[in-house]
């Protein structure tokens, strides 16, 4: 196989107040890359494996800036389409401090990537992997991102490669109806899901609580292994042959965005050797190496995964 992980979605530039600022009086912003499906693809790249991110830009500067940051960690680049017109999508973040959360402000409309068809790529190539990574995310985005999502999850369906789905429900995107009308059959063709206990509500209609959430969903969508996680309470695992809990450490927190995506990342590492258990554990450190450090995309050495954790300095 050309690639471990094949995926698409939207490259974005974010744009981040400074701590204790807020968008109506910040003077600066701070600007990286950002893409859930290449955060993804990014990380797996640093950790060995082979990974296309599959992508519509408008030519310029903003899309250079995105195409170099994820290139420039190994992620393969050339499904990245190039349009002639149009903009870059953009989000804004108010990291928020307690009791204030956090708050994103989207600025994604009229993108070439919004009006993206399944004649632009090259299937080919991208199904040529040993798994597709797709998210709610860039399904929610227009009726036309949600085709090319189900044709990639379909076609990978019928060349027998194996589908990861994160549902990744966003509110501010569409509503936990809409979600399930795109998502569920998705879902069910995919070899591993990946749903918050909350999401696993929101759009499955799952009232159990706790690690039964995490089985319930597997059940009803019978798919061979759900990834749930609870925010602080615990990340569920849920399997033909039973459940488990791992613990969450809290962790300072610089910057929280892409954190989860670490965390399906790592996860990923594992399950693609066959010991999601292992993934799990992984996901779960990288995700907090991802708390430590500005930007979407976590920046992380293999030993570095494998050093004690704690505040010294590595001489």
């Amino acid at each position: 196989m050309t690639y471990d992980l094949s995926t698409i979605g939207e490259g974005q530039i974010r744009l981040t107040c400074e701590h204790g600022e807020r968008l109506s009086t910040a003077r600066s912003l701070r600007m990286t890359a950002a893409g859930s499906e290449a955060n993804v693809s990014g990380l797996l790249a640093q950790l060995g494996r082979s990974t296309a991110w599959a992508t519509k830009l408008p030519r310029g500067g903003l899309s250079e800036r995105i195409a170099i940051e994820y290139s420039a960690v190994g992620v393969d680049m050339s499904h990245m389409v190039l349009a002639d017109e149009g903009r870059v999508a953009l989000y804004f973040l108010e990291p928020g401090e307690f009791p204030l959360p956090g708050k994103v402000t989207y600025d994604r409309l009229h993108t070439p990537f919004r009006e993206i068809t399944p004649e632009e790529l090259d299937w080919d190539s991208l199904l040529d992997t040993r798994v597709v990574f797709l998210t709610g995310i860039t399904a929610a985005l227009t009726p036309a991102t949600a085709r090319v999502v189900r044709y990639f999850a379909d076609a990978a369906r019928e060349r027998g490669v194996p589908v990861a789905l994160d549902v990744n429900f966003r509110s501010l995107l569409w509503s936990g109806e809409q979600a399930r009308e795109v998502l569920e059959p998705i879902a069910r063709m995919s070899s591993i899901l990946f749903c918050s206990r909350t999401d696993a509500g929101i759009v499955f209609g799952v009232e159990e609580a706790g690690v039964q959430a995490c089985r319930a969903l597997r059940e009803q969508l019978e798919v061979p292994v759900v990834v749930s996680t609870d925010g602080r309470a615990g990340t569920y695992l849920s399997t033909p042959e039973g459940e488990r809990v791992y613990e969450i450490r809290s962790v300072p927190v610089l910057d929280r965005p892409g954190a989860g995506d670490a965390f399906v990342a790592g996860t990923l590492h594992g399950w693609l050797d066959d010991d999601v258990e292992r993934g799990i554990e992984m996901g779960t450190r990288v995700a907090c190496l991802a708390l430590t450090h500005h930007g979407d995309l976590t920046h992380v050495y293999p030993g570095e995964l494998m050093a004690g954790q704690g505040t010294d300095i590595v001489r």
